[in-house]
């Protein structure tokens, strides 16, 4: 049985404090609410998300039984395009799931309203998808999902007391494990991947666009921080000597289910197949950098829910959004997709529980013009900069593609 099912006398209470505030501003309301009758149109994908939005509008509409929950099947890759057109035709949602890097078009648009209650949402999320749903300060939506990367590792080969906390360790227990173990690995990763090597240049909290992710004057990805942080990454060559166009994902993921490696940077995506290899590992956060004593930054991805400016219905709709992030609803979309909450939620999967715990330290992808460039660009800076060329070279050049330049 799952943990952390919020009681029915506290969630209800959860209800009255937000109707205290504003109404029904999103607090859900009391289990007692009446009105005329409101049907509110959802978009959602298929496959446990849909699930959860009829489940989920079931028991909503327990506690407002003037108020019905119909789904919609809109791909959260096609919602933030379809609303453009279908909300000013008048058949839009009133509240759609959409990745967060679309808030700055969503909002230059007109297409979504601020979330009605933005400190209650910020008590209740991690700091990560409160940052990823702000625009220009103004928060949006209701984050009921992220993800983000963590290190992964070999039981067999490392116990968990001895798994290093720092690069610097990790790249002592690889340099000793290497030598004792010919043809294996202390150590893998997809080192071309921007996804992953943005880490190496989150030190001091430089982080990728500025520290909310939306300065548009200067990518900060050939910093003064960042250049030492990759040339530490090029130093790692000496624990992972293979090129960089051999050193990708699917080489790093079969030496580490195959049992070759004791430590790999990758994501939820890879816990079931690693299970299913019967490996026998565990996941936590990735080692802090060098002068670092935390894990470092990686990039997070959020899903969101947004209420939609064409909605007839808007506060009915972000109540519902806001019941939506309640620990229960989070747990129950736990169960049915198996997606991380968006807020630090305990779960029986010791795995996304490692996820969990680095998704406390991650900071949300950008969302401005320039990050269109990033991953080509910084994908190969990476691979250059692990062949051994010249990292303030190609960080600038990167920054250059990014910057329009």
């Amino acid at each position: 049985m799952k943990k952390f099912f919020l009681p029915v006398i506290l969630l209800t209470a959860l209800f009255i404090m937000g109707a205290c505030t504003n109404d029904d501003n999103g607090g859900g309301g009391q289990a007692a609410s009446s009105g005329d009758p409101v049907t509110l149109t959802i978009w959602e994908s298929l496959g446990g998300p849909d699930e959860f939005i009829q489940q989920a509008g079931t028991r909503f509409t327990e506690l407002h039984p003037h108020i019905t929950i119909q789904f919609v099947n809109v791909e959260i890759g096609d919602a933030a395009n379809q609303i453009a057109l279908d909300g000013p035709a008048g058949v839009g949602p009133d509240l759609f799931g959409a990745p967060h890097d679309t808030l700055g078009n969503l909002v230059v648009g007109g297409h979504i309203l601020p979330t009605s209650n933005p400190t209650q949402v910020a008590n209740m999320v991690m700091d990560s998808a409160v940052l990823a749903t702000t625009f220009d300060g103004t928060q949006y939506g209701y984050p009921i999902a992220s993800e983000t990367y963590a290190l992964f590792y070999n039981r067999d080969l490392v116990s968990s007391a001895d798994v290093p906390r720092t690069f610097e360790d990790l790249v002592a227990f690889s340099r000793a494990f290497n030598a004792a173990n010919p043809g294996m690995n202390g150590f893998v990763m997809d080192v071309s991947a921007a996804y992953y090597t943005i880490v190496f240049t989150t030190a001091g909290g430089n982080r990728l666009f500025g520290p909310s992710g939306d300065d548009v004057t200067n990518s900060f990805i050939n910093s003064p921080t960042a250049v030492q942080g990759m040339y530490f990454f090029q130093s790692m060559r000496e624990i992972l000597d293979v090129p960089a166009g051999d050193m990708n994902t699917a080489f790093a993921d079969a030496a580490f289910s195959s049992g070759n490696a004791a430590m790999h940077l990758t994501g939820p995506w890879n816990i079931g197949p690693f299970r299913d290899a019967g490996l026998n590992f565990g996941v936590t956060t990735i080692p802090a950098l060098p002068g670092e004593t935390n894990p470092p930054a990686s990039f997070a991805g959020t899903r969101v829910m947004f209420a939609s400016a064409y909605s007839d219905h808007p506060e009915e709709a972000q109540m519902f959004a806001h019941f939506l992030i309640s620990e229960e609803m989070q747990q129950l979309r736990y169960n049915i997709t198996g997606a991380l909450p968006s807020m630090p939620l305990e779960l029986d999967d010791e795995h996304l529980n490692g996820i969990l715990a680095q998704l406390e330290y991650a900071f949300p992808m950008p969302s401005v013009p320039g990050m269109a460039a990033y991953w080509s660009a910084m994908e190969a800076a990476s691979a250059l900069i692990w062949d051994g060329a010249g990292v303030q070279e190609n960080l600038d050049l990167a920054n250059a593609a990014m910057m329009g330049n």
